[in-house]
C-alpha cells in the first residue's frame, strides 16, 4: 500500500470558538478511529499557529510565516492506501467533517 499526506488549509486568524470547534475535534476523532480499525491511519499531527513558525532560507531565519498566503498548514494525517481514489475518499470524508473554509490536500508520500 501507498502513503498518502492529508493535509489540512486553514485561513489565518483565531480558531472558531469551542462551541463550533469542539463538535469538530469530535467528529475528526471519530473517523481517526474508523481509519485505525480499517489499517489505513499511520499517524496524525495538529500543528501551533503559523505565528509560532520560523522559516530558513539560504541560511536566514525569518520569524513567522512567509508565504504570501490567507491560509497556513493547520495539521496533517499521514494514511495508506490501495490507490489514489482510495486516499482521496478518506479526504473527501474529512472535509466534510471540517467543511469550508478548510480544505484538504491529498498528495502520495514518494
Amino acid at each position: 500500500m501507498r502513503q498518502y499526506l492529508l493535509s489540512v488549509y486553514q485561513p489565518d486568524g483565531d480558531p472558531p470558538p469551542p462551541e463550533i470547534l469542539d463538535p469538530i475535534m469530535v467528529d475528526l476523532g471519530k473517523l481517526n478511529a474508523e481509519m485505525q480499525a480499517a489499517g489505513a491511519w499511520v499517524f496524525a499531527l495538529g500543528l501551533h499557529p503559523a505565528s509560532t513558525a520560523t522559516v530558513i532560507r539560504d541560511g536566514v531565519l525569518t520569524d513567522g510565516p512567509f508565504a504570501e498566503g490567507k491560509e497556513h498548514l493547520g495539521g496533517f494525517t499521514v494514511i495508506q492506501a490501495r490507490d489514489l481514489d482510495a486516499a482521496l475518499e478518506w479526504g473527501r470524508r474529512m472535509s466534510a467533517i471540517l467543511r469550508p473554509p478548510l480544505a484538504i490536500e491529498v498528495r502520495p508520500v514518494v
